[in-house]
């Protein structure tokens, strides 16, 4: 005899106040885009003009991110019995190859500076807005990951580290700037641009390979299993025996199922309440998880014969 029980329909935090951080990231992008291409035009330099093409990418990728936020909270469907929570991961895969691109954008242009060397100038001024570029990135990035994190949202967080990108790539375009100030060596600039590009490189590979574990349906982070298995276990007593354990996420949302055994000749409606109680547990735990309980009836004297 088997007996599926559902879970209760997620309690997750809802889209509409993660949206607002996603709106914070278009508008942040947006201003940055702004800031960052008026330097690159004052001073004509390479590393500048890297740095603005990055947060161009980022406004693209903060588009794509309110999409996916949006798109993952539309309810199950006949053709997604399991809802659209993977749309985050399409947008963080989306983020990590926009990565990747601006980062070949960058060192092309400046390759091209190397082998064509031309003067920056203004840099005092430009070196003044990159800054002010970088701080409003900064902020705007470690809201977005400290939210995402909380409410389990990897948009949010992919959002986040997009930004903190653009603030290593701004620093060391700052840094070499400096340095041109200091020292009036022009190649600086293209070879700062270069480190910076493949610095990036590092950042878009990982969100790529996050992104490509989670549309392959990863199991919960190990803590969690363990947290869930702890609550099966106070539920079930000694009669009743986890034998099996799996566990998904889709983006913001968990997935569980347990096969748990339960003395042979228990009536229907125990089970039933064993496994509702299950369910209750494994939500306490961990709010919004979906739980699918299986049961399976321990062998009798009567069932052996």
């Amino acid at each position: 005899m088997s007996h599926p029980t559902a879970g209760t329909a997620p309690t997750t935090t809802p889209t509409s106040f993660l949206l607002r951080f996603a709106w914070l990231s278009v508008f942040a992008a947006l201003a940055t885009v702004v800031i960052k291409g008026v330097a690159a035009s004052l001073t004509g330099s390479v590393g500048l003009l890297s740095d603005a093409m990055e947060s161009c990418v980022n406004l693209v990728a903060a588009v794509v991110a309110l999409w996916a936020l949006r798109l993952s909270d539309k309810p199950a469907d006949h053709n997604h019995d399991f809802g659209h929570g993977k749309a985050e991961y399409v947008s963080s895969a989306v983020e990590g190859a926009l990565i990747f691109v601006a980062a070949a954008a960058i060192i092309v242009s400046a390759i091209r500076r190397f082998l064509v060397p031309e003067p920056v100038e203004e840099l005092g001024l430009g070196l003044a807005l990159s800054v002010g570029a970088s701080v409003l990135n900064g902020v705007v990035g470690l809201v977005l990951i400290r939210t995402g994190k909380k409410h389990r949202s990897i948009t949010l967080e992919a959002d986040g580290r997009h930004l903190l990108t653009d603030v290593i790539t701004s620093v060391g375009v700052i840094v070499g700037i400096g340095l041109i100030l200091l020292t009036g060596w022009q190649v600086l600039d293209p070879i700062v641009a270069i480190i910076v590009g493949l610095n990036i490189l590092v950042t878009g590979y990982k969100l790529v390979r996050r992104s490509i574990v989670g549309l392959l349906d990863a199991a919960l982070p190990p803590e969690e299993v363990a947290a869930i298995r702890g609550a099966i276990d106070q539920q079930g007593g000694q009669e009743v025996e986890l034998v099996d354990l799996r566990t998904r996420e889709s983006g913001r949302q968990r997935f569980v199922q347990a096969t748990i055994v339960v003395p042979g000749d228990w009536t229907v409606q125990r089970s039933h309440d064993v496994a509702d109680a299950v369910e209750d547990a494994v939500d306490r735990e961990l709010p919004g998880t979906q739980t699918v309980v299986h049961i399976e009836p321990a062998p009798t004297s009567e069932n052996v014969r």
